[in-house]
């Protein structure tokens, strides 16, 4: 506790906060700005009138993050090659001790819901967010939008309908997830066709994101073959500088790479029935901060 009971009661919601504003956007960096936004916000409030300050707060972040996201837009419209999600550390600890509950956390943190997300709109994306992620009541979210409880509901069955229609199926159990994570490693790092082919569903897909700031694939790679053949490529460029960890980011195992101590690649494979389904490169180093804390 400090002595100043503002300063208490915001950071008593911050991973609240910094949840949903990450879930709307996409990058830690602007999820902190807006964050510390809603502090300079809360700081200058009148606060002994707001008798529910968890929902004061999310509203404030909420829109915050919403305009922010009208903004990004347009920037990531004019991006360089397919756009991923930052990727983050996720360890839910002893705040989370339900199952049921860290699971539906993690799944709402996964690339492949967030690259989903970003195909809604701004107030589909809030509504989203705050219902399917944290489990706000609708009244709460229509408070927070100035919106109606029905539009709130006819938003969120929007949300979910799409989501649902885009969203792959993983369903996998995670020591399966992290067996084959691993070994993918270790086939990529080998630099070896046939082992990375046996990992590899027929019609696997590639996504890399560099945003141009570094050598990567500006376009999605589809089948075993080419992908296979690529990862192949890029795994005879390892050499012993590299330092490759496995780790659990954005709800799953996934691969931090550090090249002379500097971050410099981060992969993330989804799997189905057994096989490599998708896999996700991250290496536009503005979005590889996360990366240091392994």
């Amino acid at each position: 506790m400090t002595a100043d009971p503002a300063t208490d009661v915001f950071e008593e919601h911050r991973p609240v906060l910094t949840g949903v504003a990450y879930r709307m956007l996409g990058r830690v960096a602007d999820a902190e700005d807006v964050v510390q936004e809603a502090w300079l916000r809360w700081s200058s409030a009148a606060q002994d009138g707001v008798r529910e300050p968890r929902a004061f707060l999310v509203r404030i972040t909420t829109r915050l993050a919403i305009d922010r996201l009208r903004h990004l837009k347009s920037r990531r419209e004019a991006y360089v090659g397919p756009w991923l999600p930052e990727p983050v550390v996720t360890d839910f600890g002893a705040a989370v001790p339900d199952a049921a509950e860290r699971a539906v956390l993690a799944d709402s943190v996964s690339l492949a819901v967030l690259v989903v997300l970003e195909s809604l709109s701004p107030l589909e994306r809030a509504v989203f967010v705050l219902r399917e992620a944290f489990g706000f009541p609708y009244a709460e979210i229509a408070t927070a939008l100035d919106r109606t409880e029905a539009a709130v509901r006819q938003l969120a069955g929007r949300a979910r309908r799409h989501v649902d229609g885009r969203k792959p199926r993983y369903d996998v159990d995670p020591g399966e997830r992290r067996d084959l994570t691993e070994r993918f490693l270790a086939a990529a790092s080998g630099g070896s066709i046939e082992q990375l082919m046996a990992l590899l569903a027929p019609d696997v897909r590639l996504v890399s994101d560099a945003g141009g700031k570094a050598k990567a694939a500006r376009r999605v790679i589809e089948t075993a073959d080419k992908v296979g053949r690529f990862l192949a490529a890029v795994g005879q460029e390892v050499g012993p500088d590299w330092d490759m960890r496995v780790a659990e980011f954005n709800g799953g195992p996934a691969v931090a790479c550090f090249v002379g101590g500097k971050p410099d690649t981060f992969f993330q494979v989804e799997i189905r029935d057994g096989a490599i389904q998708c896999i996700y490169i991250v290496r536009n180093p503005d979005k590889l901060a996360g990366l240091s804390v392994v």
